[in-house]
């Protein structure tokens, strides 16, 4: 079944992309949610001629986001955490963290948006994280996560 989505979704595509899946996936949770609608030949027309009309905004919105990008390479962020013997966590270190440290640098990013290489982390040293600010533009971020001060 091929459907056209309305918003991005994980795993599966981004806004405006016509993507086949399963006939029961697309009737029974994407179409009924509003996450996307059938790709009939019309509807392919229209999305066809909003993306032409959209094709402007898109490089203002993906030279905006390779500022950002720019600006976060140059970022040193330093994630302090309460740290046991052998530098292991208590608790761990989340991309919620990681979006809350980027907000105290003046980059509002949103936790969705950010993917740390691994998983959740248990232990105190260096870790990269992919930041995407826009489907075409991704980033590699290092940071550091460190023994708290007492």
């Amino acid at each position: 079944m091929e459907l056209i989505l309305r918003q991005d979704i994980e795993n599966l595509g981004f806004k405006d992309d016509v993507v086949t899946v399963r006939n029961g996936y697309g009737r029974n949770y994407l179409i009924p949610q509003g996450m996307a609608v059938l790709a009939t030949p019309s509807a392919k027309k229209v999305l066809a001629e909003n993306l032409r009309q959209k094709a402007h905004k898109e490089k203002q919105a993906i030279d905006a986001a390779e500022k950002v990008a720019e600006a976060l390479k140059g970022l040193e962020i330093k994630i302090p955490a309460k740290v046991g013997e052998a530098d292991k966590l208590f608790g761990s270190v989340t991309n919620i963290d990681l979006s809350a440290a980027l907000e105290k640098e003046g980059h509002s990013i949103d936790k969705k948006y950010i993917s740390i290489k691994g998983g959740s982390i248990k232990r105190a040293g260096p870790y990269e994280a992919e930041i995407r600010l826009h489907r075409e533009v991704q980033v590699d971020f290092g940071f550091e996560v460190v023994a708290e001060q007492k």
